[in-house]
């Protein structure tokens, strides 16, 4: 039974098209929402309105979910339309009227905020550990090779002496800078919105800093408006942070495409990690890191989504907002899977020291030679044109 269910038939076709796949996306969802629910109904009794057996009867059951959840046993119908639905069905149909207390003093709307803010946290946290990994994994591939020197380039064209240790440390400083930005990023988004209703708060005295406290959550999101407003906000702030994590490795792939060319022949993919061609017998593909390189783009444009479909919309709910869920598990499951196959291309990466060292041509260490005549006092501007004779 939907929770909004009144004493007429909905329409099929339209049930079908407001649900969604929402019930998909809430699988996600059930570990985070009986969670939330817990404390809920721990606050409930806190305040007055559960006996304490009946706290320890909901409690008991949600935790029965979380286990079924786990294993695989506990799944959303399309009729119960999201996780929030069925979680309240099955306590009603184990507990009877105790089940039904559940909804009290909480509205859909908290309800999926508090959820998402938990999952979102959790999320970004594993984001952060693969972030280190990756991370640890480049500093090994610099130990390894680090001496070995090659070209650097400005406008695709050799330009001065650089080193593999140069170019890898050079993400990695990248990715410590985006922990940061994760970092800010939890900063902001650890805030509990339980409590808030519909956006215009409950009119019941309930304690939010207990609930919040037990959730983990550092602070409450006080104003109820707010809390509807950070939603669409939240999530494309996260979605930014990924963007900058997917772009670095958009911008390796592109290195590592480019460098892996036979012409330039600087880095080895090995054969284990490339794709073969249909009617070419001698292709040895990079399409592993091709879709790491495109993969950056669609995070780009799910960040816009959110934006835009959170744009121009009056303060307060709108069931918008249902959009912006799968764009933001998406990003994240893109994102952790994109570090994670990236870690595994770096265990296998070789680097051709013979094809690095024949490419350290005479060209590049033009602006060398210019720095040490303008040591001897001769100006600078008359050392570049000396120099830039002989190129």
């Amino acid at each position: 039974m939907k929770l909004w269910n009144k004493d007429y038939k909905f329409n099929e076709a339209i049930e079908r098209f407001t649900v969604g796949d929402d019930y998909i996306l809430d699988q996600k969802l059930v570990k985070y929402d009986c969670l939330a629910s817990i404390v809920h109904a721990k606050m409930l009794g806190k305040i007055g309105i559960l006996k304490s057996k009946e706290v320890n009867q909901i409690v008991h059951e949600l935790k029965n979910i979380i286990v079924l959840d786990k294993d695989g046993k506990f799944k959303i119908a399309e009729e119960d339309e999201d996780c929030h639905t069925a979680i309240e069905n099955y306590l009603t149909k184990k507990l009877g009227d105790v089940g039904k207390k559940i909804h009290t003093a909480r509205s859909r709307n908290d309800q999926v905020l508090t959820a998402l803010r938990l999952y979102e946290k959790d999320e970004l946290q594993d984001c952060k550990k693969l972030v280190k990994t990756f991370s640890a994994g480049m500093k090994v591939f610099s130990n390894k090779y680090g001496k070995v020197g090659f070209p650097g380039y400005t406008h695709t064209r050799k330009a001065m002496p650089s080193s593999i240790k140069l170019w890898a440390t050079a993400f990695i400083d990248s990715m410590n800078d985006n922990i940061k930005v994760i970092d800010s990023t939890l900063d902001l988004i650890d805030q509990s919105p339980l409590g808030t209703g519909a956006g215009y708060g409950v009119p019941l005295k309930l304690d939010r800093q207990y609930t919040a406290k037990l959730l983990g959550f550092k602070a409450v999101q006080e104003n109820p408006i707010y809390a509807q407003l950070s939603r669409g906000k939240f999530e494309s702030t996260i979605i930014h942070v990924l963007s900058l994590i997917t772009g670095d490795l958009n911008r390796m792939a592109s290195d590592m495409i480019l460098f892996s060319l036979s012409e330039f022949g600087y880095f080895e993919l090995p054969k284990e990690f490339c794709a073969g061609s249909s009617i070419m017998p001698h292709k040895k593909n990079p399409d592993v890191l091709e879709l790491i390189r495109a993969k950056h783009h669609t995070i780009v444009s799910l960040e816009f989504e959110i934006k835009n479909i959170t744009s121009n919309l009056i303060s307060g709910y709108h069931r918008d907002f249902q959009l912006t869920k799968g764009s933001t598990m998406k990003a994240l499951d893109i994102t952790k899977q994109s570090l994670s196959v990236m870690s595994l291309v770096f265990t296998g990466l070789v680097i051709n020291k013979e094809k690095c060292e024949q490419a350290m041509t005479k060209e590049i260490y033009a602006a060398e030679e210019a720095i040490k005549l303008s040591k001897k006092g001769i100006p600078f501007r008359d050392t570049y044109k000396k120099v830039s004779k002989d190129y």
